[in-house]
């Protein structure tokens, strides 16, 4: 399994691993759902940035479990605004999937990282 975030949304999109001219294009997508990703807790502390396909999904998880789904999530982003569907169905499909995700791993972080926003600090 490919573990480069860049090189594995690139295989999901059906772009070659050596054709490189969408890749600046793709980068950005990617860097937007990881954004995305970071505002709902999803990911590291600190927002992470890929620049090359030497970042790797470990970089995004930091060892937490059960986010795996934040591949699929990643990949259905780019894919929404790099290389859309044609039909008006297969949008609403999509739109859905990234919903649920986010719900889905909202969720997941809630169980694992929340955090009471009244708790006293002393």
């Amino acid at each position: 399994m490919e573990d480069s975030i860049l090189k594995s949304v690139k295989k999901l999109l059906g772009v070659a691993d050596d054709y490189t001219a969408f890749d600046l294009d793709i980068l950005i997508h990617i860097n937007s759902a990881l954004a995305t990703l970071h505002h709902l807790g999803v990911g590291p502390d600190t927002p992470l940035v890929i620049e090359d396909d030497t970042a790797v999904w470990a970089d995004f998880f930091e060892a937490k479990t059960g986010f795996e789904s934040a591949k699929t999530y990643v990949f259905l982003k780019v894919r929404s605004v790099f290389d859309p569907p044609q039909s008006g169905y297969a949008v609403t499909a999509m739109e859905k999937q990234i919903l649920e995700l986010e719900w889905r791993l909202n969720n997941v972080r809630e169980q694992t990282d929340w955090v009471d926003p009244e708790a006293v600090v002393v």
